[in-house]
């Protein structure tokens, strides 16, 4: 009898039953553990919003700001001189036909081969960075007054420079993007090294722990959740510097794509560049924090 009154797995997934685990709590409110991913909400969500495009562009409500329309079909109380392509009609044909004699994909491809370099640039240079300026206090005191005057200056004021001493090819934007995730991955892993427990430190020490053993088997895997976090920022704040990266005479990619298609006024194939970003963002976001739950399956757990 009590297996019938167990929850399917698909309303688990959609959010409109609690796990296993979650049902076992006393006090919900206030712990974090037991919020349920709402994915029902968030499909009614985006349909609401589809079907509100749909809707006032249908109408002509928003012919004064030149939003395109969701689908370029006539219906029989349209106005035949409002017509414009829809944003699937234009979807489809740049799948097949491309942008300017290049493939949408490739736009595509260049703009996430640009993130994910940037990002991993950024990464690469601002982890150790931080925990040297985490765990020493040389390093602290002399990058501390270089990374609060640089930090608060967004990357899209440096482009002026970054085209004097790169020029326009690839290395610019590029440069750019490593910029907008250096900093953000520098104060992540020195927020990391703050959070460890002193009392963990205590006990490796205690057990004979060299300071290589500590960092690696101590302070390095509780530091990790505040380095993916500074991973998952980093790559929506380089999506976000993406357009202007690429404003430096770029040829391809998504960002290029739409300036190109805002000074021909195709607000429809604007419109899907946001789009596609924004996919793009949320897809690579979904794929981060997969990855956390499989590489850090401590994180919470104290």
């Amino acid at each position: 009898m009590a297996d019938r009154k167990q929850p399917s797995k698909l309303a688990v997934w959609l959010g409109v039953a609690d796990n296993p685990f979650t049902r076992q709590k006393t006090v919900k409110f206030g712990d974090a553990s037991a919020v349920n991913s709402g994915r029902l909400w968030s499909v009614a969500t985006v349909a609401a919003l589809l079907f509100a495009w749909w809707a006032v562009t249908r109408w002509g409500l928003l012919d004064p700001i030149f939003w395109p329309p969701l689908d370029g079909g006539l219906y029989p109380w349209d106005n035949p001189a409002r017509a414009r392509p829809g944003v699937v009609d234009r979807f489809a044909s740049l799948v097949v036909e491309g942008y300017r004699n290049v493939p949408l994909w490739e736009h595509v491809w260049t703009s996430v081969r640009r993130v994910l370099l940037g990002v991993l640039c950024g990464a690469l240079a601002g982890i150790p960075l931080g925990f040297a300026m985490g765990l020493n206090s040389v390093a602290r005191g002399l990058l501390d007054p270089v990374v609060e005057f640089i930090r608060p200056i967004p990357p899209l004021a440096l482009i002026p420079l970054v085209i004097l001493w790169l020029g326009i090819d690839e290395a610019a934007k590029t440069f750019l993007l490593f910029l907008a995730a250096l900093f953000i991955m520098l104060i992540a892993a020195r927020a990391g090294v703050s959070s460890v427990r002193i009392s963990k430190v205590h006990a490796a020490y205690s057990l004979g722990a060299s300071k290589p053993q500590v960092l690696r088997y101590v302070i390095l895997p509780n530091a990790l959740p505040e380095i993916f976090t500074g991973l998952r920022t980093s790559m929506g704040v380089c999506w976000g510097t993406l357009v202007a990266a690429e404003l430096v005479a770029a040829d391809q990619g998504v960002g290029s794509m739409m300036m190109v298609a805002k000074n021909f006024l195709q607000t429809d194939v604007v419109v899907i560049g946001i789009i596609l970003i924004g996919v793009i963002g949320f897809t690579i976001e979904m794929l981060m924090r997969a990855l956390e739950v499989w590489l850090i399956p401590w994180k919470g757990k104290g």
